[in-house]
């Protein structure tokens, strides 16, 4: 039984990444939980500046009403649309922040995974639009799988897993990577990006281990001199189309994650392709 968690905002975007989620787990018995948050200001606005209790709750159920309903026409348009007797849904709404929430209920349910719609922009709106999806990102402790607006499901034929070799077969998120690869037959691309210098002892030791864990899933690895992460994975994108493109958030320390952040931004902000980025080892 998987447990997959569904944030929307009842946007067009987050209900792609909905089907998205149903289509890619169709033949596994899950529970999706689709949640949403609401933290309206009108409810500062009134607790700080109005003693009127009685207007709070009117406002609070206002928000709360609406909420849940657009929760069971999602689930009820999602379940139509893609009708499965191994999926049961269960809305949450939630007045909360979207951040802590999640990982409450990360918790709380036992969530594997977390998968969530992303819209690309440009210039000055990067720092609005796709926000939420960095900070859950950012916080999350299991694996986040990011479905860019507009994104129309595909089986996954070919999965590019970007990586320094500085994980092994501990990493948080492996598991669930290597069902998906065996569940829908897919290719595995290991990519690595570097300036010449070669795999040192750690990461050769890695690599090693990596080919044995998917030993049962056809993978193949691919070495990209002279470039960095986003330079690497344009370059093998621009030959070969990939479905699914795999990341692992390394937060070892504070400059590994000034790199980190600005590969995944980029990737939030533009990447067409869906993205799963796999927490960092605790």
């Amino acid at each position: 039984m998987k447990h997959i968690l569904l944030p929307t905002d009842f946007s067009d975007t987050s209900y792609e990444a909905i089907t998205y989620a149903v289509q890619l787990f169709i033949n596994e018995e899950c529970t999706f939980y689709v949640l949403n948050t609401y933290t309206p200001v009108a409810l500062y606005t009134t607790t700080i500046y109005d003693h009127q209790s009685s207007l709070n709750v009117d406002i609070g159920e206002l928000y709360k009403n609406s909420s849940e309903s657009n929760l069971t026409q999602i689930i009820e348009k999602v379940t139509d649309a893609y009708p499965n007797k191994l999926h049961t849904f269960e809305a949450i709404s939630s007045y909360n922040i979207l951040s802590q929430e999640i990982a409450h209920l990360v918790e709380s349910r036992h969530i594997d995974c977390i998968i969530m719609g992303t819209k690309g922009a440009s210039g000055l709106k990067e720092v609005f639009i796709g926000s939420q999806t960095m900070q859950v990102i950012k916080s999350a402790t299991v694996p986040v799988i990011g479905v860019p607006s507009g994104y129309k499901y595909t089986q996954l034929k070919d999965i590019l897993f970007a990586t320094d070799y500085r994980s092994g077969v501990t990493q948080p998120g492996l598991k669930l990577l290597e069902e998906i690869c065996r569940k829908h037959i897919s290719r595995l691309i290991f990519l690595n990006a570097y300036y010449g210098v070669e795999l040192d002892t750690e990461q050769l030791s890695n690599k090693t281990a990596l080919d044995t864990y998917f030993e049962r899933d056809a993978h193949i690895n691919e070495m990209a001199n002279g470039m960095d992460v986003l330079e690497a994975i344009d370059d093998f994108q621009s030959r070969h189309k990939v479905d699914l493109l795999a990341l692992v958030h390394n937060k070892h320390n504070f400059f590994e994650n000034l790199l980190f952040t600005p590969v995944v931004s980029k990737i939030v902000h533009h990447t067409t392709t869906p993205f799963m980025i796999l927490p960092p080892q605790k």
